[in-house]
């Protein structure tokens, strides 16, 4: 179980509400799509991933980007239980997708980046602390049927 201190859970709560999920969500999973070209496989039937204008134009990556983000909203909701929160989704990623669990933490990368750029000064060494520590749990979660 992860301890969290209240400066953790009162920043994630901030985070969330100050986020457009629909805008950090394209922009994370187009971001990781193209910076980690790898990661489209999982991706084939989304259709023109051939370039990064044909990425970011995509209104089936701008759609998956939303689920992710309102997933993570689950998560911020039950942080004192993410990995139950999360289970069906890592059985599903594991047995179903087998996505390879890497690809987690470099979705987690591309959205403390999005959310880096939308949040500004405010995007404190603190804060970026705390959301890698949310974002660890989450990958850890969602990689658990891995294990």
């Amino acid at each position: 179980m992860v301890e969290w201190t209240d400066f953790e859970r009162a920043t994630i709560q901030d985070i969330f509400s100050k986020i457009d999920y629909k805008t950090v969500g394209h922009q994370a999973l187009a971001r990781c799509l193209v910076v980690y070209p790898w990661t489209q496989r999982y991706f084939a039937s989304f259709g023109n991933l051939y370039n990064a204008a044909a990425i970011v134009g995509n209104p089936r990556v701008a759609a998956h980007g939303l689920t992710v983000m309102q997933g993570l909203e689950k998560a911020a909701k039950n942080m004192d239980d993410i990995k139950g929160t999360y289970a069906e989704l890592s059985v599903l990623h594991s047995e179903q997708l087998h996505v390879d669990p890497e690809n987690f933490r470099l979705l987690a990368d591309s959205i403390t980046i999005v959310v880096a750029s939308v949040l500004g000064a405010s995007f404190t060494a603190e804060v970026q602390a705390a959301l890698h520590k949310f974002l660890a749990v989450v990958v850890s979660a969602l990689g658990k049927q891995y294990h």
